[in-house]
């Protein structure tokens, strides 16, 4: 019996290909191109490292989406064809530039922008 245990073991142990766990190499793209269309007005906001968020350089002084759709709908002067700018900090999370571009298609902006470092 402990022979045909140690079969199994070394037959499994010599067909079992042992998988290496990769990761993924990313070469991001350079900010290159045609320079954008230029808007007559503009709504910036910035998001630092901390999950803070300024609209137009004004800091809001929560991370709640309720602030940031008040401060953006007072920046806006319900208008909606401003080009919408999204300046977040390389170590930001993900989540507070996504919580932004939601902001922006709930209250329908269309130009929106992210800002990159050149």
């Amino acid at each position: 019996m402990i022979d045909c245990m140690l079969f199994i073991l070394v037959f499994l142990l010599l067909s079992t290909t042992f998988s290496q766990q990769s990761r993924i190499n990313l070469t991001l793209p350079d900010a290159q191109g045609v320079p954008p269309k230029q808007f007559d007005h503009k709504i910036e906001i910035m998001v630092d490292s901390t999950g803070h968020y300024s609209v137009n350089g004004q800091a809001l002084s929560t991370k709640d989406s309720a602030d940031l759709i008040t401060a953006i709908k007072q920046a806006a002067q319900d208008r909606r064809d401003f080009m919408f700018i999204i300046a977040a900090d390389a170590k930001a999370k993900h989540e507070d530039v996504i919580r932004i571009m939601d902001v922006a298609g709930q209250l329908g902006f269309v130009n929106v922008n992210i800002s990159t470092k050149v």
